[in-house]
């Protein structure tokens, strides 16, 4: 990294070099065999430089010289770049958080025995039930991933982590009637997962929602899992970024400090949390824990080096790299729910669990307003039936005020993440 630096920083204002080793394998199983097996290596580098005010980007995949090639790149681009006197590049820092994200013993368990396991997954899934005609994208997927970043402030840091993922979906028939279910779980730590425990998880799902009916449409008390939830969260997570309250796409502008959600809500976003935690940010700065809503009242937004400069405010830590060919870019890590003191899932007896929502994409992430898909169970007098084929609708900002209580399973899907939450006026329509 000092050797690429060296042979950058004299020819711009400013720079910063990123650099990604990201070593991964896909193993897929289907009845009872290895169906598909993916290695793959990227290594790279890519730049972001300064020069008069003018920012630019370049990457390259060269590893007998990524400096000349950067440097090329990039002096090309600097005559069509627009000025931009914010631009800037985090400081140096000379402590970061002490993480243990990498399993060395997962990593080095044989492919072989991983294969097994995977199969046993998948031969679990399909021998729980005869109405279970088809298990589907049953992978196990592994990633071992090194990081490096420096800048011309002086900051040098460097990171490791491993990821550990199985995933499997199974379709169950029975007549006319056929239903699927997906699922995925994450770990650092290969022993993290159970994927036979997962098998039967799925499997008890997905035969559970045979038959599924539409239910009355109504205002209903209810459950959202921490699937469903975790979706409703990454729409409202749009609303704390810096760069959406410098463009005025958020309702909480001038809202900090004030009671925006419900009484007793915590929303924490860490950079040292789920599947993408890391000990720094996109541009090196030092990965934190942001407190975003503290009993309900909205603390702050979240920034990252640039979105800082321009507000008048201080990193959060919040740069996020889709990959090594973009540039980073202002975004929530690790962002959840706190969870609550009790399983709230064991206690219903009346009222609608929603497990999945379909179509969280076309949700408007400025006022909120969402129009989705549904399935789930309902509840009346402690007996529980599958439904489907409804759509369920409302606000978030307004679903947020309305939650009642969270419960003790938080997971993470994605960089998202909460417990299952219960709330009032579950708007449904159905028959």
């Amino acid at each position: 990294m000092k050797k690429v630096l060296d042979a950058i920083c004299g020819s711009f204002d400013s720079c910063e070099v990123f650099y990604l080793n990201e070593k991964g394998k896909k193993i897929e199983a289907r009845d009872g065999e290895i169906c598909a097996a993916e290695f793959k290596e990227e290594e790279g580098y890519a730049l972001r430089a300064i020069k008069d005010s003018r920012p630019v980007f370049s990457y390259t995949y060269d590893r007998e010289d990524p400096a000349e090639r950067l440097l090329a790149n990039a002096k090309a681009l600097v005559p069509v770049m627009e000025r931009d006197e914010k631009s800037l590049f985090a400081p140096a820092c000379a402590h970061y958080p002490a993480s243990d994200l990498r399993d060395e013993r997962g990593l080095a368990v044989s492919d072989e025995e991983k294969k097994s396991t995977l199969i046993d997954m998948e031969r679990t899934i399909r021998e729980y039930d005869r109405r279970i005609t088809a298990v589907r994208n049953c992978e196990f997927q592994e990633v071992d991933l090194d990081a490096a970043i420096g800048n011309s402030n002086g900051l040098l840091a460097t990171g490791r982590r491993s990821l550990f993922v199985f995933s499997a979906m199974a379709v169950a028939t029975e007549g006319n009637e056929e239903v699927s279910w997906y699922d995925w779980r994450w770990s650092d730590d290969l022993k993290g997962i159970d994927p036979v425990r997962m098998g039967l998880d799925i499997a008890e799902k997905i035969v559970s929602m045979l038959f599924a009916k539409q239910i009355p449409t109504g205002a209903y008390e209810g459950i959202l899992t921490a699937r469903a939830a975790s979706d409703l969260l990454g729409i409202l997570s749009e609303s704390f970024l810096a760069e959406n309250l410098h463009k005025d796409k958020t309702q909480l502008k001038n809202k900090e400090g004030t009671r925006c959600f419900a009484e007793g809500l915590r929303i924490i976003d860490s950079g040292m949390a789920g599947p993408d935690a890391f000990a720094f940010d996109g541009e090196g700065v030092p990965s934190r824990k942001n407190t975003v809503v503290e009993n309900g009242i909205f603390q702050t937004f979240l920034y990252d080096t640039y979105f800082a400069n321009k507000l008048g405010k201080a990193s959060t830590g919040n740069s996020v790299r889709g990959s090594l060919k973009s540039p980073p870019k202002c975004g929530a890590r690790g962002i959840y729910i706190e969870k609550g003191s009790r399983d709230i899932l064991a206690s219903i007896t009346n009222g609608i669990v929603i497990e999945d929502l379909m179509g969280t994409h076309t949700a408007n992430p400025i006022t909120g307003d969402f129009s989705v898909g549904c399935l789930g169970y309902i509840y009346r007098d402690g007996t529980k039936e599958p439904f489907q084929g409804v759509m369920f609708s409302g606000n978030v900002f307004d679903l947020f005020k309305n939650i009642r209580e969270t419960g003790t399973d938080l997971t993470f899907y994605g960089p998202v993440g909460s417990p299952s939450i219960y709330v009032e006026g579950l708007k449904i329509s159905g028959t």
